[in-house]
This record gives C-alpha cells, sequence and structure tokens, in this order.
C-alpha cells in the first residue's frame, strides 16, 4: 500500500472524531482588515489572504496513577550542595527581608523587583519551590525535577543581582516546561516509552530563551503520551491530578476522603488536570513555578488552564518557534503559556516571541516587547459570540457565565453582536483528518534504529519495527498512526486529506469574514464544563473525550490564531471555570490587553490549600482581589 505522508515535524495532541466530510470547493480569502491597535499588522512575508503557516493553586494526595516513588530528580542533592549558601546574606540595613511563602503568590514583575531590591534570593526562591514540588509529588505533575540544575542555575543569578547585571523580569525566577520540547542534558520523553531514555543534545528555542533570561528550570512537566489527549491522563507515567480536587472551596462541596495515608484506601473522585498540558498547568497552580510551557494542537494548553484556574495563552501560528518541540501536527503546533495572570503571560511572550532561524514558519518581522496598557475604556470594542458555539453538550453554568461575561461587556459600553461561524459544524472532523494524517508521518522516524526505544526482536528489520512501535507506543497513538495512514493511502488521499485541506481554508474563511466586519475578538467557553472526576472521564475513550473537549478551542489552531483563556468564576462544585477570547492572526498584543481589562473586572477567588503548605495564610493575604464577580 502506498501512502503519502508530510515533510515537516510538529507535535500537540491530536483529535479524532467521525468521518471526513464531502469536498468543499476552494475559496480565496480576503485579507483581513487592518488592525486598530499598534503594531498587529500580519507580518510582511506572509501571502496576504493565505492560511498562516501553518492567584494561587497548590495540593495533596497520593495517586494510584503516579510513579511508586513520585517524579524522577535529576542528579538530586541536598538543598545546599553546590550552592555557596554564604552567599546568602541579609541585603544590608534599611531592606526588609519578604517570607518567601509571600513571594510565591506575587506576580512575575513583583518577583523581579523584590529580588532586585534583595527582598529575597534566587536560591531562596528555588528552594522554596522545590520543597513545594516534594510536598505535592502526589499529584504527578512532573516527570522529571532538575533540582541540581536549578539549584545551580539559582546561584548564577544570585551572582548577577549582587553585581547589579540582572538579565530581565525572569532573571532567577522559577518555570517549567512540558516534557515534549528538548532540553539539553536533561531526559525528554513525551511521558512514552518509546523515548525512555532519550535525553536530546540541544534545547528547544523556547526552552533556550527562557535560560538566556536567567530563568530557573524546575524540571518537566507531566503530559498525555506525545500530547495525544485532553485530560492528561494516557501518558506512561500516570494520570495527572487536578489541585483543585482538594481545595477548601471544593472540599466544601465535594468531600474527598483523607490521601496519602498509606491504606490503599484512595478516595477516587480526585478531578482530572485537562490536557495535554495538564503536568504544566498543575505545576503552576500549585506554587511549584510562576510559568510553564505547554504545546498547543487543539487546545491543549487553554484546557488545562480553564480546568486549573489559570491563564494559558495560544499564540499566532509563526510568532514563536517550534523548533524542539517534539513534532505531531507541524502546520498546528505552538508552544502556550501557562501563568496565574495576563502580565505575566505577557511577559514571558515578549522574551519567546520573535524569527527563528532554525523554524522557517517564524515571522520574519522584528517583534515589539508585549507591554500591556491598562485598558480603561472599552466603549470602541466590539466582541463577537458566535452562535455555533452555543451547543448542546455545554454546561448550564458555563452557559450563564459566558452570558454573564457578555452582559459585563456590554455594561461597560462594548458592542456585543453574534456573529456565524458557519463551517464550525465540520470543524472536528476536518481536524480529526488534517492531525491524525501529520501524525502518521511524523511518527514514522520513531523506528528503533537512531533514538529512544528499540525492541530485542532481531528476527528482521520488519519485525524489529513492528515490535519497537508495538512496544513503544500507547493503543491511543497505535490508533492514530493507522487512522492517519488510512487518510493518505493513494486512493484515499484526494477524498480525504485534500478534502479536508479545503475545509480548513472555509474555516479560516469564517473567521476572517467576522473580523474584517469590524468584530475586535471573539468570547467563547473554553470547555464544555468544569473539571471531572478521573473515574468519569475514563469511561469514554480518549478519541471520543478529546472531540468533545476540543470543540471550542481546536478551530483557532486550523486558523493560526491567538487565543487565551481567562478563569471567571467557580462552579457549583467549587471549580474554576474559563472563557476564551479569540483575536485577529498577530493582533496578541490587542488580545491580551483586553483580556487583562477582563481579568480585572473577574473577581476569581484563590484556591484555599492552606493544609499542604506553610504560612498560606500570608499568601492569601497578598492576593489582590479585583471590581466584579461572575456569580452563579
Amino acid at each position: 500500500m502506498t501512502s503519502r505522508g508530510l515533510d515537516q515535524q510538529s507535535q500537540g495532541q491530536v483529535r479524532s472524531f467521525g468521518v471526513p466530510v464531502s469536498a468543499r470547493p476552494t475559496v480565496s480569502l480576503p485579507v483581513s482588515a487592518p488592525c486598530r491597535w499598534g503594531g498587529c499588522a500580519a507580518p510582511a512575508n506572509r501571502v496576504p489572504g493565505s492560511l498562516p503557516r501553518s492567584e494561587i493553586r497548590p495540593i495533596e494526595t497520593l495517586g494510584v496513577e503516579a510513579l511508586a516513588d513520585g517524579p524522577r530528580w535529576l542528579r538530586p542533592c541536598n538543598a545546599g550542595a553546590d550552592v555557596d549558601l554564604s552567599a546568602h546574606q541579609s541585603p544590608g540595613p534599611g531592606v526588609d527581608r519578604l517570607n518567601t511563602s509571600i513571594m510565591l503568590g506575587r506576580t512575575l514583575r513583583e518577583v523581579s523587583a523584590a529580588l532586585k531590591h534583595g527582598q529575597i534570593t534566587p536560591t531562596e526562591l528555588c528552594q522554596k519551590c522545590l520543597s513545594l514540588i516534594k510536598k505535592t509529588k502526589f499529584l504527578n505533575a512532573y516527570i522529571t525535577v532538575s533540582e541540581e540544575v536549578a539549584l545551580k542555575q539559582a546561584e548564577e543569578s544570585e551572582k548577577r543581582y549582587k553585581q547589579g547585571q540582572s538579565l530581565g523580569d525572569l532573571d532567577g525566577i522559577p518555570v517549567a516546561v512540558k516534557d515534549n520540547f528538548s532540553t539539553s542534558g536533561i531526559e525528554t520523553t513525551c511521558a512514552s516509552n518509546m523515548l525512555k531514555g532519550y535525553i536530546p543534545p540541544y534545547n528547544a528555542t523556547v526552552v533556550q530563551k527562557l535560560l538566556d533570561q536567567g530563568a530557573l528550570l524546575m524540571g518537566k512537566t507531566n503530559l498525555d503520551e506525545f500530547a495525544m489527549g485532553s485530560g492528561s491522563t494516557d501518558g506512561v507515567f500516570g494520570a495527572v491530578k487536578n489541585p483543585w480536587s482538594y481545595s477548601k472551596q471544593h472540599r466544601e462541596k465535594r468531600p474527598l476522603k483523607p490521601c496519602g495515608d498509606g491504606d490503599g484506601d484512595e478516595d477516587s473522585s480526585w478531578l482530572i488536570a485537562g490536557g495535554s498540558s495538564g503536568g504544566s498547568a498543575a505545576a503552576v497552580a500549585a506554587l511549584t513555578c510562576f510559568a510553564a510551557l505547554g504545546s498547543d494542537t487543539g487546545g491543549s494548553t487553554r484546557n488545562p488552564a480553564a480546568h486549573c484556574g489559570l491563564v494559558g495563552f495560544k499564540p499566532s501560528y509563526g510568532l514563536v518557534s517550534r523548533h524542539g518541540l517534539i513534532p505531531l501536527v507541524n502546520s498546528m503546533d505552538v508552544p502556550g503559556i501557562l501563568t496565574r495572570c495576563v502580565d505575566d503571560t505577557a511577559i514571558v511572550l515578549g522574551i519567546l516571541a520573535g524569527h527563528d532561524p532554525k523554524d522557517s514558519t517564524t515571522v520574519q518581522d522584528p517583534v515589539k516587547p508585549f507591554v500591556l496598557p491598562n485598558l480603561t475604556d472599552v466603549s470602541k470594542l466590539c466582541i463577537g459570540i458566535p452562535k455555533e458555539y452555543l451547543v448542546p453538550e455545554l454546561s448550564g453554568e458555563v452557559r450563564s457565565l459566558w452570558s454573564q461575561a457578555a452582559d459585563l461587556f456590554e455594561s461597560q459600553g462594548a458592542k456585543v453582536i453574534e456573529v456565524s461561524l458557519p463551517h464550525t459544524l465540520y470543524s472536528i472532523v476536518c481536524y480529526h483528518v488534517l492531525c491524525t494524517s501529520e501524525v502518521a508521518s511524523n511518527m514514522a522516524r520513531f523506528d528503533g534504529l537512531q533514538y529512544g526505544h528499540r525492541s530485542a526482536i532481531s528476527v528482521s528489520t520488519e519485525a524489529m519495527y513492528a515490535a519497537t512501535r508495538r512496544e513503544g507506543f500507547n493503543d491511543v497513538v497505535r490508533g492514530r498512526i493507522l487512522s492517519g495512514n488510512f487518510f493518505l493511502l493513494k486512493e484515499n488521499y484526494e477524498n480525504y486529506f485534500i478534502k479536508a485541506q479545503k475545509v480548513r481554508r472555509l474555516i479560516v474563511n469564517d473567521f476572517l469574514n467576522v473580523f474584517n466586519s469590524g468584530v475586535d475578538v471573539l468570547l467563547t467557553p473554553t470547555t464544555l464544563s468544569e473539571a471531572v472526576p478521573y473515574a468519569e472521564f475514563i469511561k469514554e475513550d480518549n478519541r471520543t473525550r478529546s472531540a468533545q473537549d476540543d470543540i471550542f478551542t481546536q478551530a483557532v489552531n486550523m486558523a493560526g490564531l491567538p487565543a487565551v483563556s481567562i478563569p471567571v468564576a467557580l462552579s457549583k462544585q467549587g471549580l474554576p471555570v474559563g472563557l476564551q477570547l479569540i483575536g485577529r492572526a498577530f493582533c496578541d498584543q490587542q488580545l491580551l490587553t483586553i483580556a487583562k481589562w477582563f481579568e480585572k473586572q473577574v473577581q476569581f477567588p484563590i484556591i484555599q490549600l492552606q493544609e499542604f503548605m506553610d504560612d498560606y495564610s500570608s499568601v492569601l493575604d497578598n492576593q489582590k482581589l479585583t471590581s466584579v464577580s461572575l456569580q452563579q
């Protein structure tokens, strides 16, 4: 049988559902209307009208899905090993020292200012985060904890601060990275047996940019195998637990049994973290780091952000380099950002954005720093509400909050109108065909010859190939490879892959038409409901779950647009609910500016997990509450 593949690499998460739709006529896309915000125009190297190239939270409980001894610690050492603790002297007369726990709930900019003023040291901050990682290992958020690396980076950062040579806002700030980004000298597994033991010889571009700014790499976070999933439940290292499962807000509504007592009678009602970047979301929510990288192919950053009460941002395709992101779907993969507030997201995006010679799909034009103004007047904004997103499966609580958010914009003077994205109905099917096709091509590289797992079966080369892939991939990955190869067979290529590409163009056209009509951003749900218990989530297979959970997010990836999920309120079960804002291509700054305004208007409650953290009350006392509450 002959198959036709794709030539690039990709990664992210793939969703499967349904059967391909019939062919649609090819459409020439109109040029998007100019953005009314400075610095948002599409890059000069784009063909006009063309498809873009393609406030706090910890937790605790021992998880059945977690590794028996928790995450693996990379070359573990004692807290003070290889670190000059004599350098941790008081900052001098007149400088007030701050409790480390207080800083864990602050923004990146506030922590950076405290570091610069000597109110806290990078090593103290790093050690506190490492301590929290140990205390919350039951979450299974991390696959590998790079303790020694982080402590050495903290020591170097401390020396720079003493010399007055800070590298920027991220110098000395703990961050985490999803385990599908290459990290030099640190195992990168994609939560798969196929890559167990694989240590890349280089850093992904986004990882290198973070390290160049002095960020402290706390470790690699858990995910669905090769990022194919929407719950972070299908990785070889086990499922990730949502910190909100153990929050005071949720326990008051639905009490959990005490966990971690070793009697094997663990409560099974803990909640999924979302996926496939659930480990990164749980790590940020648990205060073990201030920001984390995820990948977003169909919603893999925004979905867990909504479930964990975080800001989850997917940049415009081509704004941030994919080099070093282990490939899944080349034309849709983007590195995503998970933080606790929009300003933090903008800081990280300003560091990551820009051209990369190693990724030909990145923008050629220089990228300006992403400084977000304080928006006070929204009367000139036009907010679109896609009518196709009001689906029967949408929970009543999410629907109510969506409506209240639209009313909030309208009450502040913004124009809120209903819009139509008519080809939304076909987007999941189109996404399934295109994703599995690219997955089949990209997964072909894992053959047991060059790197990763290699089967001991050596009867023949073909037998070794087959055994390697059978042993290395789980059922989800193998199923998507089979689907993709079917769509790419010579006799099926025109009827499935080519037609899906045409439908994708129509979906892109829908967004362009809406934005050309004067709409600034679209307001939609992020997920159908709040996070569900693990026991309920696994009642349906990965393919069905992924199709359901991606309904509001995957079309954005096919169109290459920026989107951000913002936590807005708690459900009746005391769990976070997020709403999504979608912007014009390369108008990421405009989108985040509006998101920042919206975030300030919404009084999203602080997760309460005092029992798992020392001095937690001091963290709560230092949180800033906002003005408007979206109530159920």
